[in-house]
C-alpha cells in the first residue's frame, strides 16, 4: 500500500474505535467524506496528463546546483553537444553533462562597472545574452545599467565595451536580439531615459534601421526568425508578440497577438521621414479560438518553429502557445506558407482606396528603396484584413487545456514503425512539463497528453528551456539548478505490457518484457499506433490480477483502504463483492482512491478490489481481503489507533479545507 504525506497514517493500516477525548476524531466520517470528494474532485479531465512522473536522474550526471539562487538565468546551449552555457548574476556557468559520467560546473566571472548607479537590484551585472560569435561566446549583460559585451575565448575574457541594443539596461525589460551573419537584429532600447516606445531595429548590418513609433501599441516580443524564401531579395524577417488591443470596448480583449513581417533586404525609404525605418513593415493577428466551445486565447506566450524535413520553408510549422485572462491555455499550429499568403494578398484594414504599386510590404530586387507614397499607405494602415488562422479544415487549436502553459519546445521524430510524431514539451506554471502528442496520419488522428514530468531536484519556476535532438535531451533550468532531462523517459511506465502500450509514448515499446527506449533496444519493439486500444496488440489479452492482501480487523473499527492512481484519465473504483463502495473519477486531485469504511460490521468483511477503467483498458489495481480479529489483538491496536487518528485528520483536514476554499 501506499504512505501518505508526512502527517497522514498509512493507509490500509487498521483504525481501532476510538472513545477517547480526540476531538478531531468524533468528527462523522461522512462530513469528512464529504469534505474530500469536493476537494478531490476539483481537478483536471482528460485533457491534462496521463500519469505524473518525478524526474530523479541519475544522482550526479543529470543535475547540478548553482550553489546559490540567480533570479536571472539565460541559456545557450548547442546541438550534440555535452556543454551548457548559462549566464547569471556577474558570471557565466559552464555544465558538462557526458554522457554516463557524473556532470560537472565551473564558472566564469564577468566584472561590472557601477560608475554612478545607484539601484543596488540593478546595478549588478545581469547576463541577458549568449550567442557563438566565431571562435568564442559572445556574453552580453546590463553591466549595472552600461549595457555592455564580452568575448569568452579559450577561458579568457576579452571586454568589448559598451554595446547599446545587446543587453537591457535591466534584466525585467522585455528584449529580443537576433543574429543572422554579421547583422544583428534588437528590440531593446538604446537609451535609458529616452526612446521608452519599444522599436525592432537591425542595430548591425548595411543600413541600421527601425519601425515607426505608431505601428506598435506596447508591444511585448515572443519571437523573431529570419526565413530565406525562393529569391534572395524575398527573404524575411517575422517576429512575434502581442500588444495592446486598440479596440478598448468593454468586452474586448487586453491584448491582441500579431505576426509582423519585414523585407531582410529593406534599404530604408526615399524621404527624410522613411530613411531610416522600416519600410515595408506589416503585422496580421493570430487567431487562436475555438467556436464550438466559444473560447478564445489572445495573449501568446511562446512561439516554435518546427523546419519542414524535406527544407520546404512554407511547410514549416509555427507552435503557438496562447493564454486567456483565466490562465487557461490553448496551442494552436500555423504555417509559414500561410502567414507568407496573408501578407501577400490581403488588403489593408481600414485602407479603401487602391494600393499602391508596389503594394505595402512587397519586397523589391536590386536594393530598391520603396517609393515614399508606399511607405505613406503601410505607416499609416499597418495591419493587414486578413487575420492568420490555424491549420487544418477546421482552423482551431491543436488542443486547450486548464493548465497554464508558458514556453513549448517541438520534436519531430519516427517511432519503431516508420509513423512520424510530434511530440510537444510544454512548461507550466507549477514548474513541471507537459508531454504531448501529435501524430498527423489520417486514420490514427492522435493529441494525447503523455505526462507531466517534475525536472528538478528542488522544485522551482522553469526559467529557460533547450531541447536537444540529437542527444535526445530537454535541458531545463531554474533559479537553483540546470536539469537534462531525457525524451525517453520509458521506466516510469509500470502495468507491463499493456501499461507501457498504454502510454502511448512514440518513444517506447514493449521489448522482451520491459518496456524500453526504441533508441536503446536492438531491433523492432513492440509499439501500438491505435490510440483507442493500443493494449490489444500485447501478446497476453488482459492484464495480470493483482496479488491479494490480507488484513485482520477487529469488529467496529475504523479503518480505509487506499489504491495509488497511476492514470489521471481513469476511473477507480472499490468494489465489495459485488457492489461499488467508492469512485474516484478522471480529474481526482488525490493522488490515491480512498475508501473509508467508519464502522466495520460483520457484512463488511471480505474482499475488497480497486479496479482501473480507462476505454476499453481493464485492470485489477489492487485485492485485499479483511479478515475478523480476536479481541485481543483490537485492545492492542487501540492504543496506536488514537495516535494515528490524530494524525489522519490533523493531515488531511487543512488540505479539505483549501479545497474547498479553492472550489
Amino acid at each position: 500500500m501506499t504512505p501518505l504525506p508526512p502527517g497522514c497514517a498509512s493507509l490500509g493500516a487498521p483504525r481501532a474505535r476510538v472513545p477517547g477525548p480526540l476531538a478531531l476524531s468524533r468528527l462523522p466520517l461522512r462530513l469528512l467524506l464529504l469534505l474530500w470528494t469536493a476537494a478531490a474532485t476539483q481537478g483536471h479531465p482528460k485533457s491534462g496528463p496521463r500519469i505524473s512522473a518525478v524526474w530523479k536522474g541519475r544522482a550526479g550526471q543529470d543535475w547540478v546546483d548553482f550553489g546559490l539562487a540567480e533570479p536571472h538565468t539565460v541559456l545557450f546551449h548547442e546541438p550534440g553537444s555535452s556543454s551548457v552555457w548559462v549566464g547569471g548574476r556577474g558570471k557565466v556557468y559552464l555544465f558538462d553533462f557526458p554522457e554516463g559520467k557524473n556532470a560537472s560546473v565551473r564558472t566564469v566571472n564577468i566584472g561590472s562597472t557601477k560608475g554612478s548607479c545607484l539601484d543596488k537590484r540593478d546595478c549588478e551585472n545581469y547576463i541577458t545574452l549568449l550567442e557563438r560569435q566565431g571562435g568564442g561566446l559572445l556574453i552580453c549583460g546590463t553591466n549595472a545599467r552600461r549595457p555592455s559585451c564580452w568575448r569568452l575565448v579559450n577561458g579568457t575574457v576579452e571586454s568589448l565595451g559598451e554595446r547599446r541594443g545587446y543587453a537591457p539596461f535591466s534584466p525585467d525589460e522585455n528584449s529580443l536580439v537576433l543574429f543572422d551573419g554579421d547583422e544583428v537584429y534588437s528590440t531593446i532600447r538604446k537609451q535609458e531615459y529616452n526612446g521608452k516606445i519599444p522599436r525592432f531595429r537591425r542595430i548591425q548590418g548595411e543600413i541600421e534601421l527601425y519601425t515607426s513609433d505608431t505601428v506598435m501599441q506596447n508591444p511585448q516580443f515572443i519571437k523573431a526568425t529570419i526565413v530565406h524564401q525562393d529569391q534572395a531579395y524575398d527573404d524575411k524577417i517575422y517576429y512575434f508578440f502581442r500588444e495592446d488591443n486598440p479596440d478598448k470596448n468593454p468586452e474586448a480583449p487586453l491584448n491582441v497577438s500579431r505576426v509582423a513581417q519585414l523585407c531582410r533586404g529593406d534599404q530604408g525609404g526615399e524621404s527624410s521621414l522613411s530613411v531610416s525605418k522600416w519600410n515595408t513593415f506589416l503585422k496580421a493577428m493570430l487567431v487562436c479560438s475555438d467556436v464550438a466551445t466559444n473560447k478564445n486565447f489572445n495573449r501568446l506566450q511562446d512561439v516554435f518553429l518546427l523546419p519542414d524535413p524535406n527544407g520546404q520553408w512554407r511547410d514549416t510549422r509555427v507552435y503557438g502557445v496562447f493564454s486567456n485572462p483565466w490562465n487557461y491555455s490553448a496551442v494552436c499550429v500555423y504555417s509559414l506558407g500561410d502567414i507568407d499568403k496573408v501578407f501577400r494578398t490581403s488588403s489593408l484594414k481600414g485602407y479603401h482606396t487602391s494600393l499602391p504599386n508596389p503594394r505595402p510590404g512587397k519586397c523589391l530586387p536590386d536594393r530598391q528603396p520603396i517609393p515614399t507614397e508606399t511607405f505613406q499607405v503601410a505607416d499609416s494602415h499597418p495591419e493587414v484584413a486578413q487575420r492568420v488562422e490555424p491549420m487544418g479544415p477546421l482552423k482551431t487549436p491543436l488542443f486547450h487545456s486548464k493548465y497554464h502553459y508558458q514556453k513549448v519546445a517541438v520534436h519531430r521524430m519516427q517511432a519503431s514503425g516508420g509513423e512520424t510524431f510530434h511530440v510537444l514539451y510544454l512548461t507550466t506554471d507549477r514548474g513541471t512539463i507537459h508531454k504531448v502528442v501529435e501524430s498527423e496520419e489520417r486514420e490514427h488522428s492522435l493529441v494525447f497528453n503523455i505526462m507531466e514530468i517534475q525536472p528538478f531536484h528542488h522544485p522551482a519556476a522553469i526559467q529557460a528551456l533547450s531541447l536537444d535532438t540529437e542527444r535526445r535531451k530537454l535541458y531545463v533550468s531554474s533559479q537553483w539548478e540546470v536539469s537534462q532531462v531525457p525524451l525517453d523517459l520509458c521506466e516510469v511506465y509500470g502495468g507491463g505490457c499493456h501499461g507501457c502500450l498504454m502510454a502511448r509514448d512514440p518513444y517506447c515499446g514493449w521489448d522482451q518484457g520491459r518496456c524500453v527506449s526504441i533508441y536503446s533496444s536492438q531491433g523492432p519493439v513492440l509499439q501500438s499506433i491505435n490510440p483507442a486500444e493500443p493494449h490489444t496488440e500485447c501478446p497476453n489479452p488482459k492484464p495480470d490480477k493483482a496479488p491479494l492482501q490480507k488484513v485482520s480487523l477487529a469488529r467496529n473499527s475504523r479503518y480505509y483502504l487506499s489504491c495509488p492512481m497511476e492514470s489521471r484519465h481513469a476511473t477507480y473504483s472499490w468494489r465489495h463483492e459485488e457492489n461499488v463502495e467508492q469512485s474516484c473519477e478522471p480529474g481526482h486531485q488525490s493522488p490515491n482512491c480512498i475508501l473509508f469504511i467508519e464502522n466495520l460490521t460483520a457484512r463488511q468483511y471480505g474482499h475488497y478490489r480497486c479496479e482501473a477503467q480507462e476505454g476499453s483498458y481493464f485492470r485489477e489495481a489492487q485485492h485485499w481481503e479483511l479478515l475478523p480479529e480476536d479481541g485481543a489483538t483490537a485492545e492492542h491496536l487501540l492504543g496506536r489507533a488514537r495516535a494515528l487518528a490524530t494524525s489522519l485528520w490533523l493531515g488531511v483536514l487543512p488540505t479539505l479545507a483549501l479545497g474547498l476554499l479553492v472550489h
